[in-house]
């Protein structure tokens, strides 16, 4: 059996937010897989029933050990009774994945849109943390807090502006909350980033496209951030079939040089820079 992060163990409990589609089933289904306790918060409805019964059907202990809690993770007090909820089924949580994120606010779109957006991707984020986080510092055994982010949240590329801001808060919140864990005496909480690549979803599925050939499965992307958790990683930076490692890596030292270099913002899509990009490509081998 492939080892694993040691919070990650049969009987452990874990919780996913957006856990009824895409890379939170994906987690869900591996974690249950493994053992493990699974709560699964989600808007209520067909859906989260019914990935509940797909990740029963993975679990040694089946519908026992699965949990679906209906939870708008834009309201502190439905993640404060999913604190509770769960604790009450389960006891102890440790694996918590702050997975929940949606789109769609346009630069000059409705505030309504923009609200939205910011309290299910930024907000959702650091309310599931913080209230989760005291309870798994308190008991005292090895536990993870799993932020999703995105590149688009490092190196900001045009078009979901709104999308951008949030991700780009989770990853300084799960920085800064993982400053602080390390910093406590005895703790055995760690925070990590994850950060996917191009991933085929539910939601593309839903529309009856095939799996692009350039993107990864949602179990992949769980697949490679268990390797990542299992080494330490902070920033679980995750490729895909079409962007490697080192292609990341100069697209986010680009993105970086706009201010070193006193360039214009998002350089990378400006029509005077983008064929110094290009050559910049070029002149890594990429």
């Amino acid at each position: 059996m492939t080892a694993n992060h040691p919070a990650f163990k049969q009987g452990n409990t874990a919780v996913i937010t957006g856990g009824a589609s895409g890379i939170g089933l994906a987690a869900a289904k591996h974690f249950a897989a493994l053992g493990m306790n699974v709560a699964i918060a989600d808007l209520g409805g067909e859906r989260l029933a019914m990935a509940a019964k797909e990740i029963a059907a993975l679990s040694p202990n089946g519908e026992a050990a699965v949990a679906a809690i209906a939870t708008d993770v834009a309201r502190l007090p439905e993640i404060e009774r999913l604190s509770r909820e769960v604790a009450a089924r389960f006891g102890n949580v440790h694996v918590l994945m702050n997975n929940a994120g949606i789109g769609g606010a346009q630069i000059f779109g409705s505030n309504a849109d923009w609200e939205r957006v910011f309290a299910v991707n930024l907000w959702g984020v650091v309310h599931g943390s913080r209230t989760f986080a005291p309870a798994m510092l308190a008991h005292g055994e090895v536990a993870v807090i799993i932020n999703t982010g995105s590149k688009q949240g490092i190196t900001t590329p045009p078009g979901d502006v709104a999308y951008n801001m949030t991700k780009a808060g989770v990853k300084v919140f799960t920085e800064g909350l993982q400053h602080e864990l390390r910093g406590r005496a005895d703790a055995k909480v760690s925070a990590h980033l994850l950060i996917p690549g191009f991933v085929f979803t539910g939601l593309t599925a839903q529309s009856g496209a095939e799996k692009p050939a350039g993107a990864w499965t949602a179990a992949q992307t769980i697949d490679f951030m268990m390797e990542s958790l299992i080494r330490g990683d902070f920033y679980i930076l995750c490729p895909d079939n079409e962007v490697t490692r080192a292609l990341d890596e100069k697209r986010i030292e680009w993105a970086a040089h706009d201010i070193i270099d006193n360039r214009p913002p998002l350089s990378r899509w400006h029509k005077d820079f983008g064929p110094a990009f290009a050559d910049f490509l070029k002149s890594n081998g990429l």
